[in-house]
């Protein structure tokens, strides 16, 4: 949700330092946002649950600002370019972004676009984990074992009228498939950056101090450049625990797992969250057998309990897979003289000695840790968390003293908030909009996660047992509906009919308090109840809206249509006044052919009464004029 189209009541002191949609950008304009260590502010007008603020921030009476739309700023306070062109100003750039993954890079083109001179520094690659590292390569991978599967699958091929001989693979052809992926979705993004104005400065960031940073490569002379704003997008690195011997060969991270060197007979992994669910069907699509191994005492602990269940009878127990649940992989050492890698597991909650294992390969998918070290936080007093630099809910970073620091900012991974590459980017945009003068507090519940296996996995806001336990602490009730895949026409047409819809909702207000999906295509039918979740829109009013037959979309329409609200529809769609061009009801549009006729007459009634008022005054004058002159 854009805070363009709210109006805001700001404490006298923040309120003072905004924007005005007449003004133009001026440098100390955007420190109306991140300069204190609280702001009061409240969305007059809008639903505030759909937000999700803290209780503690009022609204002051006195003061009401009123953000424009769009605007474009006058950056004449900031030299004409790094290298030295035009006349020396205060700042060389309006912005610096230190990392250019999806984050840093959605930063950078939301800032072009709103007049910012930017500059954005890397010292590895442009596109940072996702693009190189993670979910690009990653779904390249799983395209192609997706294809396998189906192959595969003589029961599904039969069922659709189909003979297919036996389905093989070129690892390196697969390989290449997602290096080449990589690349092009790389040089994408560095033409796309280029192409708007945004300086690339090759080499590693540091924090110098203030709206100062560094940068520069090992061995080569530092450059140092001030801005304006500084944000932090640094991202993250594979978490490897203690105990376990990393050789990039048999013992790997995820880094390696994409570049697909290997394809080993039996693999363990650690770990059974997105990261190992999907490399298990990659594995497991081109023959290998898997072993996960689980802290926790079930698998996918991260999913809703219902839907995990789903999916382990799916993803996990026809396919040839085992698993160990409740342990730790205490110590891994890898293959060497013949030797296979060896696990010793040890019980999660006693540290007691379970069992050990000897695999062709194991795969560490125990989550990524905040990149963040050597980025000169000491210079402005910062501290990190476990890694992970603190911010606010306006991602201004906080030092050791609980204060913001005045211009800087951190997104993505590095600050731990959301660690997902399109929250990454939604932080940054959230961040521009702050420091051109609009604020925006980004409603992390609405952001949408997915999981590509075969089938997919999406959710959107709280699991089950969270939301019963939000309701119990704060005195609500929760509902549940639900509705299968099995029911839809698209997916039995693709003889894909095994998935489920799930809704937790209020049934008071008809407020979503969360969506899981389990099927066909389950990351792309996530995003209406996300967008619905951002909007604040209710169940009770997106029941009107209409989805194309046959299509997997009907599934959320199904799902939202099951649930019991007892709130009315609002007005827009309760009353009908929307007609639009081309409607064919005509028993909802004979009421507004008849307020139509109603002031047709009306019209006609009011033009007449005027006409016949000026001929009596016509007459009156000119049977005075005639008397005068007589």
């Amino acid at each position: 949700m854009h805070s363009s189209s709210l109006s805001l009541s700001l404490s006298q002191a923040t309120a003072s330092a905004s924007i005005s949609g007449s003004r133009k950008y001026n440098a100390s304009d955007s420190s109306s946002f991140c300069s204190s260590k609280s702001v009061d502010l409240r969305f007059c007008g809008l639903r505030r649950e759909a937000f999700r603020f803290s209780s503690s921030l009022t609204c002051s009476k006195s003061q009401r600002v009123h953000l424009q739309s769009r605007r474009r700023f006058d950056t004449s306070n900031v030299s004409a370019s790094h290298s030295g062109n035009g006349t020396p100003k205060p700042f060389d750039y309006d912005l610096i972004i230190i990392g250019a993954g999806v984050g840093g890079h959605g930063a950078a083109l939301h800032a072009v676009e709103k007049g910012l001179k930017t500059a954005i520094i890397e010292g590895d690659v442009v596109g940072g984990t996702c693009v190189n590292r993670g979910c690009v390569p990653s779904k390249a991978l799983l395209a192609v074992s997706g294809r396998m599967r189906e192959l595969q699958s003589e029961h599904h091929m039969k069922a659709l009228g189909l003979q297919v001989a036996a389905a093989g693979y070129d690892r390196q052809g697969v390989a290449d498939h997602a290096n080449n992926l990589a690349t092009k979705i790389r040089n994408n993004l560095t033409n796309s950056m280029k192409a708007l104005g945004v300086d690339i400065l090759t080499g590693f960031g540091t924090v110098l101090g203030p709206q100062k940073v560094k940068y520069g490569k090992v061995g080569s002379p530092e450059n140092i450049v001030t801005a304006k704003d500084i944000i932090i997008a640094t991202g993250s690195v594979p978490f490897v625990p203690k105990g376990i011997e990393v050789d990039g060969k048999t013992v790997i991270t995820s880094d390696h797992a994409l570049k697909l060197e290997t394809v080993p007979d039996w693999i363990a992994i650690v770990g059974s969250g997105y990261i190992g669910l999907e490399f298990s069907d990659v594995y497991t699509a081109l023959g290998s057998e898997v072993t996960f191994i689980e802290a926790l005492d079930q698998l996918m602990p991260g999913f809703d309990p219902e839907i995990g269940k789903l999916a382990q009878r799916v993803l996990i127990n026809p396919r040839n897979i085992d698993y160990h649940t409740g342990v730790f992989a205490s110590k891994i050492t890898p293959a060497k003289d013949g030797k296979p890698v060896t696990i010793e597991l040890i019980d999660a909650k006693t540290k007691e000695h379970k069992d050990t294992l000897e695999v062709d390969a194991a795969l560490i998918a125990t989550g990524r840790a905040p990149f963040t070290n050597g980025l000169g936080l000491e210079n402005i007093n910062v501290v990190t968390k476990r890694g992970f630099i603190p911010v606010d809910e306006r991602m201004c970073v906080i030092d050791t003293n609980g204060n913001l620091v005045p211009h800087l900012y951190c997104i993505g991974d590095a600050n731990g908030k959301m660690m997902l590459a399109h929250a990454a980017s939604a932080q940054g945009i959230s961040v521009v909009e702050q420091v051109t003068g609009r604020d925006h507090v980004l409603n992390h519940l609405s952001i949408p996660a997915a999981c590509f296996t075969h089938p997919e996995i999406s959710m959107v806001g709280l699991t089950e047992p969270q939301a019963r336990e939000k309701a119990e602490k704060e005195g609500f009730e929760v509902s549940v509906a639900k509705t299968s895949f099995k029911a839809n026409t698209k997916a039995l047409a693709e003889n894909e009919g095994e998935g489920l819809a799930k809704l937790i909702y209020r049934p008071d207000n008809g407020e979503i308090l969360g969506v899981h999906i389990f099927g066909l295509h389950a990351a792309d039918l996530i995003h209406e109840a996300s967008n619905a979740i951002a909007l604040g829109t209710r169940i009770q009013d997106i029941k009107f809206v209409v989805h194309a037959h046959p299509t997997l979309s009907e599934v959320i329409d199904e799902l939202f249509k099951s649930a019991e609200v007892k709130a009315e529809a609002s007005n827009l769609f309760h009353q009908g006044t929307m007609h639009l061009p081309g409607r064919s009801n005509q028993q909802d549009d004979q009421p507004c052919r008849r307020n139509i006729c109603k002031e047709f007459a009306v019209n006609v009634y009011s033009v007449a009464a005027v006409y016949a008022f000026l001929l009596f005054v016509f007459r009156v004058v000119t049977y005075i004029q005639i008397q005068w002159r007589s």
